[in-house]
């Protein structure tokens, strides 16, 4: 007695025996013996991949099937594979890989690259980057992919080598039989923040000070190729510098002049940086913060100094009230015109104090009773 079999479209059948695969049935009917019938693999042949055992037992027996019915995707050490179904990109195969993949017909494509070649070609690049089905490529991540932008350039390194600087735009490099790195760096004018730095001064005042510094890029090659990391260099040499500028000086000093530190600070920053490809454009110290106990104490030593100034200016103009009244009365002493002026001056300024006046006997007797009433009250 037979049973029967249907191979679709699209399919293999593999009989198998005990464990070992002996024929293979193509689409259509088949018939199989009903008695020690054999086992039936039914495969999918849609570009998925054979199974690993499967795939070496394949190899090893049934070479003629592999070359028939599969792609071979067995990549060499300095080989990456781009595999394709129908057009689109579905996934990156690294160096060493080593598998079978089930033909699809002419729809399955593989493309060999050598990656001895760093640079990703454009149309890989282009279908890792976007891809058709809006599902990440597999095996994406074999590639660095570098988005440069407008008023930036990309620093890349292969094998710890800087390279040519990476225009504005998007590149891609192999990330196997490699160690690639990338960079992108502001082209512009930048800010860098030196903050709460506790220094010690001369005379072993501790301050602590917030630094801004503007800088920018001369030369991106001459920086990355002398330092593994210049902004942090630059922040170390500012740090320095400033340490410097304030550890030389007393408070007072500093106080005195606070544009000592950005002139000293800049300085000798600038020249140091500037070897590097990097220029420092201006720099400041933002704030100068006193301890606490150094605040009372300064604020006391003004609100004395200020005191001692307010006693200066009232001694000086005591001093020229009275050197005005001595001039006076050696005017009024030669001269008595003026001597009766002054007099009159008197009068008019006790009259703007009295309502109503009577004057009996003129005017020198008013003046006289003035004198007198002046004496009596004197004498009380």
């Amino acid at each position: 007695m037979t049973n029967k079999i249907t191979i679709r479209k699209g399919q293999l059948g593999l009989l198998a025996k005990e464990g070992d695969y002996y024929q293979v049935l193509e689409t259509g009917e088949h018939r199989l013996p009903w008695f020690n019938k054999p086992d039936v693999l039914v495969v999918n042949t849609d570009g998925s991949e054979v199974a690993a055992g499967l795939a070496e037992y394949l190899r090893r027996f049934q070479p003629e099937w592999v070359e028939r019915y599969c792609l071979v995707a067995d990549m060499s050490d300095n080989e990456a594979g781009a595999l394709y179904l129908n057009g689109m990109l579905l996934e990156i195969l690294p160096p060493s890989t080593r598998r079978l993949y089930w033909q699809a017909d002419d729809a399955l494509k593989l493309v060999r690259m050598d990656t001895r070649d760093v640079r990703v070609p454009t149309e890989i690049l282009t279908a890792v980057a976007q891809p058709a089905r809006g599902v990440a490529v597999k095996g994406h991540d074999t590639i660095l992919t570098v988005q440069v932008p407008a008023w930036h350039a990309g620093v890349l390194k292969v094998d710890g080598v800087t390279q040519a600087l990476l225009p504005a735009g998007l590149s891609g490099y192999w990330k196997v039989n490699h160690l690639v790195e990338a960079e992108v760096v502001d082209l512009r004018l930048q800010v860098l923040e030196v903050s709460g730095q506790e220094i010690l001064t001369k005379d072993k005042v501790t301050l602590r000070l917030n630094l801004a510094a503007n800088w920018r890029y001369t030369d991106v090659l001459s920086a990355f190729a002398q330092l593994s990391k210049p902004l942090e260099h630059l922040y170390r040499e500012l740090q320095f510098a400033l340490r410097e500028a304030v550890g030389t000086r007393t408070l007072d000093e500093l106080l005195e002049d606070k544009q000592v530190i950005d002139a000293l600070v800049s300085t000798q920053v600038a020249n140091r940086m500037a070897a590097f490809g990097i220029e420092v454009a201006s720099l400041g110290v933002k704030d100068i913060i006193l301890p606490g106990e150094m605040k009372t104490i300064l604020s006391r030593l003004v609100e004395a100094e200020k005191s001692a100034q307010a006693n200066v200016i009232c001694r000086r103009e005591e001093t020229a009230a009275t050197r005005s009244l001595l001039n006076t009365a050696k005017v009024m002493e030669s001269n008595p015109v003026a001597l009766r002026l002054k007099e009159l001056e008197t009068l008019e300024r006790v009259a703007e104090r009295i309502d109503k006046i009577s004057v009996f006997g003129g005017l020198d007797q008013v003046l006289h009773g003035l004198v007198n009433i002046k004496g009596s009250h004197d004498a009380a």
